[in-house]
């Protein structure tokens, strides 16, 4: 960002001019029995800069260097800077030496903003940039130090930190929401399985499901699109088309919506799913299952739920035999052989409702924190363009 693209009284000023690593070491050994707040980089919530797990802990248990902070100071971790791991301290303490102090000259910054500043894309990408180091790579300090930061009237400063936290402070309260409701349909399911389930017959899972292969005789020239299935129960995915030629040999089945698929190979890890209206038509490897479920026996959603409840995986598992490392295929006999719950088929209908209702909410959830991850990082750009 060029300097005559700040607004007003803004400026920019390399961070250690304003903001000068303030790195004392410490060896907590020296004091065995005195308490120390203790700060490592697995504490920091990336982005936010919560502490989770932080520790008071003796000297004694403490055998290597650290580095003392206090409430003057901005905490940055330096290893892997794409992380985004910073901290405004709230207390006095020490923390891994992974993690720099920095410590701005109160009359030019405020703490909230410097951390503000440390969070925005800008800075991420540059100390991403210039990390070295193989598989350790840490920002090295004459790169920190000379990276120029937006240096805007005091006022200004406290401002758009206030703006940026009621704002950031909105969205996080929307995920939590979110989870909220995902987590509550989630234990309604459970719930309503356990009770549909209880004291209900068994058939063999070829009594109620019979396997399908739509096989696609491809043309080198048209164009095939995917389907894929997550694993742990994650749904269907869409791959990019493939040509007939891309394909080669490839064999290919066609999916129609309503179809209980399992990924052979997978399926033992939850790879299972119903096949949504928008993946009918599309296509899939011969390592996919389609199964059509007998609508008076059965329905999709519920048995695709039981083989991805514990006991059911753990059918699934003893019906895929293998070791050759996460590849494990589901043999088609054993998979016909497994005992499935068979509560009232209008039991079953209702459930189907619920899970789809609990598919769709899980499905927006996930929609929602991709707009909500984006929003953040968005928002900083906005702010130290001076456009807040």
């Amino acid at each position: 960002m060029a300097a005559d693209a700040l607004r007003g009284e803004w400026y920019r000023k390399p961070i250690g001019e304003v903001a000068p690593i303030d790195a004392t070491p410490i060896l907590p050994t020296e004091t065995p029995h005195k308490k120390f707040f203790y700060i490592a980089l697995e504490n920091v919530e990336s982005g936010t800069g919560r502490l989770v797990g932080s520790t008071v802990t003796k000297g004694e248990s403490i055998k290597s260097n650290k580095i003392q902070f206090g409430l003057e100071h901005v905490l940055l971790g330096k290893l892997r800077p794409y992380l985004n791991k910073v901290v405004v301290p709230e207390q006095t303490g020490i923390c891994s030496t992974d993690i720099l102090p920095l410590k701005p000259d109160s009359k030019l910054l405020t703490r909230e903003f410097l951390a503000w500043c440390l969070r925005s894309p800008e800075f991420i990408g540059y100390s991403s940039s210039k990390m070295e180091g193989g598989k350790m790579p840490r920002l090295r300090t004459p790169d920190l130090e000379c990276y120029e930061i937006p240096v805007p009237p005091l006022v200004e400063q406290r401002r758009i930190v206030a703006r940026v936290e009621s704002l950031t402070s909105r969205s996080q309260k929307m995920r939590e929401l979110n989870a909220s409701l995902v987590e509550d349909m989630t234990c309604l399911l459970r719930a309503e399985y356990t009770r549909i389930t209880e004291d209900a017959p068994t058939k063999p899972f070829s009594d109620v499901a019979k396997l399908v292969r739509r096989w696609v005789k491809t043309k080198p020239d048209q164009n095939y699109p995917e389907t894929g299935i997550r694993s742990f129960g994650k749904g269907t995915f869409h791959k990019p088309a493939l040509t007939g030629e891309q394909l080669g040999t490839k064999r290919i089945c066609r999916i129609k919506a309503g179809d209980l698929v399992f990924m052979n190979v997978f399926a033992w890890e939850g790879a299972i799913a119903v096949a949504q209206p928008e993946d009918d038509g599309r296509v899939a490897s011969h390592r996919f299952m389609m199964h059509e479920v007998l609508p008076d026996q059965a329905t999709a959603e519920f048995l695709c739920y039981y083989f991805l409840t514990e006991r059911g995986l753990e059918q699934i598992r003893g019906a895929s035999p293998g070791s050759a490392g996460r590849n494990r295929t589901l043999g088609i006999t054993k998979l016909e052989k497994i005992p499935v719950p068979m509560p009232p088929i209008e039991d079953q209908r209702r459930f189907a409702k619920l899970r789809k209702l609990h598919f769709q909410l899980q499905r927006l959830h996930r929609e929602a924190e991709t707009e909500l991850a984006s929003f953040t990082p968005a928002l900083l750009a906005k702010a130290f363009r001076g456009e807040l």
